[in-house]
This record gives structure tokens, C-alpha cells and sequence, in this order.
């Protein structure tokens, strides 16, 4: 390191581009600075030198390449130079697949580790920075992420410096004697597309905004959609930012005051991330921001230090789920840039979080919709993350906790989110593949769209109650109510003592198609692993076009209007599905069935057939 004055040192070390590419020697190992804080003009100038090398090796994050050394690679056969990848994804894409072996898997938050103990030596470092401020600090801006460990750790470090590059505080400077080479070259920096919009992704958003609490610190991948993130954050309050990319969406969401940082635990009043991609706005709003700081991924990425935020909250884009829950995590064309490196650290860390929670985001179909993106087994493909690291899978039909669950729970909760014309598939390679019993059997129950609509929460005794569709991973907890209930009330239910609730009588109140057949259930608890506290279902007599209704809530929760409560949203979803009405057979001191008809505005015809009480009314016919 110089230890003269740095205005001194800037001038003796400033050179051209060409010039300082020619201390690069052949057989090396040179790092470029990571996504779009790429420093372009310094990978020009090295490209157009790649006939004088032989043996140079290229390190980097998975890129887009602004200047084509992975051609060059190709093309001399790697005698000229050879490309090291950090990415953690198959090589399934045609656009990877050429290349593929240039991918080294890691998770981004060991990369420095890597760097620092000399494991992989940086013989030298192109990045891009920021002009020195007047105490010669230069900020690597929009990219911190590796390349501080890795300016930190090479022989030789090459600066391109950029008016344009915004100077963002954290842990993202670098001295002007701690580089051996400057380059001044002004260019726009790098900036990244808005991706397509995608009705999948937006229903996808709306079910997550359901799992996300205000107050929670969130990290959200590449690769979500604008309108899709916004859908799912834009109503909550006091959310915080711990997240590898800083995006356009995240700004946007600041502006609004959906993000204050305020509630976060750790780094409180700061949006933390470990590098930026978006569009000049973006990067204008983070030069000088003292609400922003980026750090290193080694700290950004770390499990240990994502944890230690409250409710914090991973999002992450799958490209494929298989039914036991291995998840592959392909980067897409907009997001080659950072591949999907860093997506393992931020769900283990969510997952140890207080309150924490782990999402991947799967949109059900590729191909426009011929090809599921839920496969019975991920083959042939690199599994990103192993099952017992995935938690909640959200597709535009539904969201569900694999937390837990059995390999024939895990199939059930993923068959039921699978898009409804690969259902039958995914259902008779289950049973091939033995992770489905014998006693299952396909209904066309399987093939009922989930109606998130019927969805609605309610706070009684200051404990939040969900009402809902029941889903097929509900079969368990349902059979848990039925044996909890008292006495009195299985027979209120059945009509007669029951001391089972075997699978082939409480699957068929789980295994519904919504609209002929349908049971809400009232739920306490975490998501995935809450406890069912009321179950009501109507039953369609398609002669009749009349629905038969049944009750039972648990003794804790009777006569505190859940009962009513449920029965509105039974009624609500029976007139919506053309149904006429609805009818029950009850005792006839069974008051609280009696009072629940009142409660839905129509005339009610009551008779007596033998000892059972005949209740029904008719949507048409209003209360007089």
C-alpha cells in the first residue's frame, strides 16, 4: 500500500486503458467487477488485447458480457483465455448450456472467503468506482458484493474511474492508495430492462401479500415483476430492506413510505444490500443516501447475519419444484447477471429468523403454458435447493408450507398448486413413485382451482382466525378438530358417537372442487401449521340444485360468532356458484344450527321429519 499523499499517488498512477490492461501477464487470474457495475471500457480494452495472452483466466459473477470473452474462450479453446463463473443453477438454457463448463457452483457468501485466504488467487482486479472524495475514498457503488474482497485480495488492481458511478456509503470504499492503477473513462453505467408483465406473477403477488406482516425486514431475487412486487408489498407499513439487489421496485417502494427500516433489529434505518440494478433513476437515488448502505456479500449474504433481522422474509424465484420439494433455479435472460447465487444463503437465514419466512415464487406453467413447472422429480438439472431447506411455495394457484411434511404430505400440497390440466400426471406418477399410499385415489376434487376470494381474517379474543377454503394438505388438521371435539358436538355433526375420523371419511371433506362440493375451515396459527378451529361445508344436490350445510367449531371458539361467520361465506359462495340455496338436518334442540339460518336474510322453512329437524331457504326468497 502507498502511504504518500493520495492526490500524488492518484496522478503517477493514472493510465489509459490500453496501458493498464498491458500489466496484465499471460497465465493470470483476473477478476471483473460483478453485474452492472461491470467497468465496461477496461473488458473492452482486455478484449481487444486477448490475442497477446495465452492461459488468462476470467473470474466473475454469471454476466450478461457487455464484450464477448466467452466467445473468445470458445473460439481459441481456452488457449487464450478461460472463464470462471460463480453460479449455482443447471446449464439447462441453450444460452448456458454451450458454457457450462466455466459454471462454478457456490453460495455468493463464501466467494470472498474464497478470495481473502488465497484459495483462489486474484492476480489482478478490473472494477469500476466512484471519483475519490477529498480524503481519496472511492465507493465501488453499484457493485460491492465480491468485488471489495476481491480489489482487497489481488496483486494488481485496476480502477475505472466513472463520474457517473454514484458513491454509496457502507462498507463499499476503497482508497485511492489502496490501488495500483487508475483509468479515467466516463460512461453510462450499466442499467437492466423492466421485465414482461405476467398475470402469474401478479395472482402470485396477491397470495404472498397475505403471508408478508408489516413490520417485516424482506430480500427479494431478480426476476419478480414490478407489478407482481408491488401487489405483494405496497399495502404493508414499516417493511425493511436486507436484500443482495437493490431494484427500481425497492426505490419505488421507499418513495411510498413502505419501507422506514424502522423495525428491522439489526441495522436499523438503513436499506442494506450488496449491489444495485435498475434503471439511472435508481442509481441516482442511491448516490449519497444515508438510508442506504451496501456491504460485502460475505456479510450481506451471510445465513447468520440475515437471521438476526426480525420477521424476515425471503422471496425467491423458482424454475422448477418436483413433488418432494428439490428446487431448481435456472437464471432467466434478464437476470444473467447474477445467476442465482446468493438465493440458498437468504433462505436459511429467513428460515432461522423470528417470525421468519422462506417463499419461492413459481409460476405453475412454461413453454406458454405446455409444460409444468411442478415435475414429479427434478432429473438432469442442478437442485439449487434441497428440500429440506424449502418451506413456502407459492404459484398463482395457491401457497402452501412444505415445512415439515412428510415426502405424501409434500406431493399432495404440490399437486394441489400445480396448474389444473397437469394435476392427473402429477397425480399417477406420485402413486408410481410410491410417494402417494394406496388409499389415495384420484377425484375430480384434484382439479378444483383454488378461490382465494372465499380467503378473510378476522381477530377474536385478540388472536387472528383465518377463515378459508380447505385444501388437500388440510386432511390432517381437520381429523385433529374431529377428535378434539366433545361428545356432544361429534354428535351435534354426525348424528350418532364417533371416537374415528379415518382418511376415507375426512379426506373427502379436504379432497373439494370448490363449487359443488366446498369446506371452509377457521384456522389459528402459522401458516402451514395452524390449528383448525371450525369446519363448515355444503354439499350440492344437483337434483335440487339445494346445498346441504354442516357445522362443527370447537368448544373454546363456540358463541363467539365464527359459526355465523362461516355460514355467511358458505352462502356467499353458494350464490356465486349458481346455487339456490341452502338446506340442513339438525336435532331439534340444536339452537345454534337454527340461529345460523337467521343470519342469512331469507325465509326460512323449518318441518320435522321423524326425530331429525328439516331446515333450508331459498337465496330468492327474502325474510319477510
Amino acid at each position: 500500500m502507498d502511504t504518500g499523499y493520495w492526490a500524488d499517488n492518484y496522478i503517477d498512477k493514472k493510465r489509459s486503458g490500453t496501458e493498464a490492461i498491458a500489466l496484465v501477464k499471460p497465465g493470470q487470474r483476473v477478476f471483473i467487477g460483478s453485474s452492472c457495475g461491470e467497468p465496461q471500457h477496461l473488458v473492452r480494452e482486455l478484449s481487444a488485447a486477448s490475442s497477446r495472452f495465452t492461459d488468462l483466466e476470467i473470474v466473475r459473477l454469471l454476466s450478461l458480457e457487455t464484450s464477448p470473452l466467452t466467445l473468445i474462450a470458445s473460439r481459441t479453446k481456452g488457449q487464450s483465455m478461460n472463464i470462471r463463473s460463480f453460479y449455482l443453477g443447471s446449464a439447462k438454457p441453450s444460452s448456458l448450456a454451450r458454457n457450462k463448463r466455466f459454471i462454478t457452483p457456490v453460495n455468493l457468501s463464501a466467494v470472498p472467503r474464497l478470495f481473502k485466504t488465497r484459495k483462489l488467487p486474484i492476480h489482478a482486479a478490473l472494477i469500476q468506482v466512484s471519483p475519490p472524495d477529498d480524503f481519496g475514498w472511492m465507493s465501488l457503488g453499484i457493485s460491492v458484493d465480491v468485488t471489495l474482497a476481491a480489489a482487497q485480495s489481488a496483486d494488481l488492481v485496476i480502477a475505472q474511474i466513472n463520474p457517473n458511478m454514484p458513491r454509496v456509503l457502507g462498507r463499499s470504499f476503497i482508497h485511492v492508495n489502496e490501488v495500483d492503477v487508475v483509468v479515467e473513462h466516463a460512461e453510462p453505467l450499466l442499467t437492466i430492462a423492466d421485465l414482461p408483465e405476467m398475470e402469474s406473477a401478479n395472482r402470485i403477488g396477491r397470495l404472498i401479500a397475505r403471508l408478508i406482516d408489516d413490520g417485516s425486514t424482506i430480500q427479494i431475487s431478480l426476476g419478480a415483476t414490478p407489478r407482481a412486487t408491488m401487489l405483494a408489498l405496497a399495502d404493508k407499513n414499516d417493511l425493511g430492506i436486507h436484500t443482495q439487489y437493490l431494484t427500481n421496485e425497492i426505490m419505488n417502494l421507499v418513495s411510498l413510505g413502505v419501507v422506514t427500516n424502522r423495525m428491522k433489529g439489526l441495522n436499523d434505518g438503513k436499506s442494506v444490500a450488496s449491489n444495485a440494478m435498475g434503471n439511472a433513476d435508481l442509481y441516482e437515488f442511491i448516490h449519497d443516501n444515508p438510508g442506504i448502505e451496501f456491504h460485502p456479500s460475505d456479510y450481506v449474504n451471510d445465513p447468520g447475519v440475515v437471521a438476526r433481522h426480525n420477521r424476515m422474509v425471503s422471496m425467491n424465484i423458482a424454475m422448477a419444484v418436483d413433488l418432494t420439494g428439490q428446487v431448481a433455479a435456472d437464471a432467466l435472460p434478464t437476470n444473467h447477471f447474477s445467476g442465482v447465487t446468493g438465493m440458498l444463503d437468504f433462505m436459511r437465514g429467513a428460515a432461522q429468523s423470528e417470525d421468519g419466512k422462506s417463499i419461492l415464487m413459481l409460476p405453475s406453467t412454461a413453454d406458454k403454458g405446455r409444460q409444468s413447472r411442478i415435475v414429479p422429480l427434478l432429473q438432469d438439472t442442478a437442485v439449487v435447493v434441497p428440500r429440506g431447506d424449502v418451506h413456502h411455495v407459492v404459484s398463482e394457484y395457491g401457497a402452501v408450507n412444505l415445512f415439515g411434511k412428510s415426502l405424501q404430505e409434500r406431493a399432495m400440497a404440490m399437486i394441489s398448486i400445480a396448474h389444473p390440466d397437469f394435476r392427473d400426471e402429477l397425480f399417477h406418477a406420485a402413486k408410481k413413485a410410491g410417494l402417494l399410499g394406496p388409499e389415495r385415489t384420484l377425484t375430480d376434487a384434484l382439479h378444483g382451482v383454488y378461490p382465494i376470494r372465499l380467503e378473510t381474517t378476522t381477530v377474536i379474543d385478540n388472536e387472528k382466525v383465518t377463515v378459508r377454503p380447505a385444501k388437500p394438505v388440510d386432511e390432517r388438521r381437520i381429523q385433529e378438530h374431529f377428535y378434539n371435539l366433545d361428545k356432544d358436538d361429534i354428535v351435534a355433526r354426525f348424528f350418532h358417537e364417533k371416537t374415528s375420523f379415518v382418511h376415507d371419511e375426512v379426506g373427502d371433506v379436504s379432497l373439494i372442487d370448490y363449487v359443488n362440493d366446498l369446506t371452509l375451515v377457521a384456522v389459528v396459527g402459522e401458516f402451514g401449521f395452524g390449528r383448525v378451529v371450525a369446519v363448515a361445508e355444503y354439499l350440492l344436490e344437483q337434483a335440487k340444485n339445494m346445498a346441504e350445510v354442516a357445522f362443527s367449531v370447537s368448544k373454546p371458539w363456540q358463541g363467539k360468532g365464527l359459526g355465523k361467520l362461516l355460514m355467511q361465506r358458505l352462502a356467499d359462495a353458494a350464490r356465486e356458484n349458481g346455487i339456490a340455496g341452502l338446506y340442513a338436518y339438525t336435532t331439534a334442540h340444536n339452537k345454534g344450527m337454527i340461529a345460523l339460518f337467521d343470519v342469512l336474510n331469507c325465509k326460512v322453512t323449518t318441518k320435522l321429519e321423524g326425530d331429525m329437524l328439516y331446515l333450508s331457504c331459498r337465496f330468492d326468497e327474502p325474510k319477510l
